[in-house]
């Protein structure tokens, strides 16, 4: 299993339902945070490569979005 943290930036206003929403799409673990980014998910699957899907097709499209960095945690 591969995972990753996606830091997101909300649009004003929306951090609330874009958590929500997070939720609803099954994301794993889902924290509202203060600091430069809203939102913080941790999400898993298969391979990296499904990582990034996930996150173009089922995050970013998520109303209220406007950027995400995504971090791929690795084994050391």
């Amino acid at each position: 299993m591969t995972g990753a943290y996606v830091l997101i930036n909300c649009a004003a206003g929306r951090t609330a339902a874009v958590v929500r929403a997070l939720r609803r799409q099954g994301v794993r673990e889902v924290r509202a945070v203060a600091g430069i980014y809203d939102v913080v998910a941790y999400v898993e699957a298969r391979t990296p490569s499904q990582i990034g899907d996930m996150v173009v097709r089922r995050i970013q499209s998520i109303e209220g979005i406007e950027r995400t960095m995504t971090m791929v945690s690795v084994r050391l």
